[in-house]
């Protein structure tokens, strides 16, 4: 399919030895303008490309689809590579969807022929691509999903429609998660939709606080009919799918916050060596270096919990509460230490030229999507059998 976003842009063919490294190559170009296009709402398409030629799309993908061959973990570092070198958070965001959103469940649950004919391009970048999944009324409970596929000879019929899909506006391919049987596990069923298929409409972009430059909208679905073949897995697995694909959204999208927590705090240490007030650097002030101890620990157990749950998943073990728990502790870890750097940082903090009032807008998104810390807890909770 070719897609008016669709662009062109070759591979850098050899791959970096340290996934964190392929990233820091191109810091010049991914941090070009960042204010302005947060400042627009502005998807950067310039930087896109830069994303392509860094090979981070590429780290999870077998390299018969042109991928690195790379690993769980592998790719997680990789992504918070990116989250220390990129200073434009909505970018990382963007590229760590179009990593796990259609590719990581196409690899792992499509037939040969749907994964020979898309996966190339969704490795490239070329086809950028979207998951839809919330639903207006059904935010983080995806088990009462109301969008429907009704079967009809050798096709679906899907009506319906989803909300705050990241990367809709642009996005060439989409996996849509739908009811095809009753409310519970085994009445999921997911299928890959191209951007022009008639029955799908995608809204305009939705004005958002932070993550500005990664866009967001609506989709809906009228009578779009999609073919049988086009259905990803069995027809009633899509919880299963869903679940592989969130212990992964969540694993990716928060190596790259930790990276970007990385690099705030060593942003914040040079600022307390460097700025002086009543003669002495501030960080000698004990509430300052208080509070930078505070973020290091936060950096350091975001580290832990991402780690550790990363090789749990990839060795096959039940991560479950590990999955919840790691994703409430960074989220809100990063909403801690974004506002930490504001106060450290003072009156500078709350201009918008040093960029650290943008971590603050960019961090709150962290504890809502992908399921909110309210519903992390009750999972954990439940779980634990309370």
């Amino acid at each position: 399919m070719t897609s008016a976003f669709a662009q062109s842009t070759p591979q850098t063919p050899d791959p970096a030895p340290d996934p964190y490294e392929l990233a820091a190559l191109w810091a010049q170009e991914l941090n070009r303008d960042v204010e302005e296009f947060d400042a627009r709402a502005e998807f950067p398409w310039e930087k896109w490309k830069t994303i392509r030629r860094s090979g981070i799309l590429a780290v999870p993908f077998e390299t018969r689809y042109g991928g690195r061959g790379g690993t769980l973990t592998e790719t997680m570092r990789a992504l918070e590579g990116l989250g220390h070198t990129c200073r434009d958070a909505g970018l990382g965001f963007s590229a760590s969807t179009q990593i796990v959103s259609v590719g990581v469940p196409l690899q792992a649950f499509a037939g040969e022929e749907l994964k020979s004919r898309f996966l190339p391009r969704i490795v490239s970048g070329e086809l950028i691509t979207a998951h839809a999944i919330t639903e207006p009324e059904h935010g983080s409970d995806a088990m009462n999903i109301t969008t429907t596929a009704r079967r009809d000879g050798d096709d679906y019929v899907i009506d319906g429609g989803k909300m705050f899909i990241t990367n809709a506006p642009i996005a060439d391919l989409f996996l849509l998660y739908v009811r095809t049987g009753d409310p519970g596990p085994f009445g999921l069923s997911v299928f890959l939709v191209e951007r022009d298929t008639p029955g799908l409409r995608i809204g305009e972009p939705l004005a958002k606080m932070g993550l500005r430059t990664s866009p967001l909208s609506e989709v809906t679905f009228e009578g779009l009919r999609v073919p049988a073949a086009r259905r990803i897995g069995q027809e009633g697995a899509g919880f299963l799918i869903l679940d592989h694909v969130m212990k992964r959204e969540i694993l990716f999208s928060f190596s790259l916050t930790l990276g970007e927590m990385s690099h705030r705090l060593e942003r914040v240490i040079r600022h307390a060596r460097t700025r002086r007030q009543f003669d002495q650097p501030i960080g000698r002030f004990q509430g300052v270096s208080h509070r930078i101890a505070d973020m290091k620990i936060a950096v350091e157990t975001s580290r832990k919990w991402l780690t550790d749950t990363g090789a749990k998943v990839e060795a096959g073990q039940d991560a479950a509460i590990d999955i919840a728990a790691t994703k409430t502790v960074v989220s809100e870890a990063n909403k801690t230490t974004a506002l930490d750097a504001v106060q450290i940082f003072g009156g500078q903090g709350y201009l918008t030229g040093t960029g650290i009032e943008r971590d603050v807008r960019n961090a709150v998104g962290g504890t809502i999507y992908s399921g909110t810390s309210e519903i992390q807890r009750n999972r954990i909770a439940a779980l634990l059998g309370l």
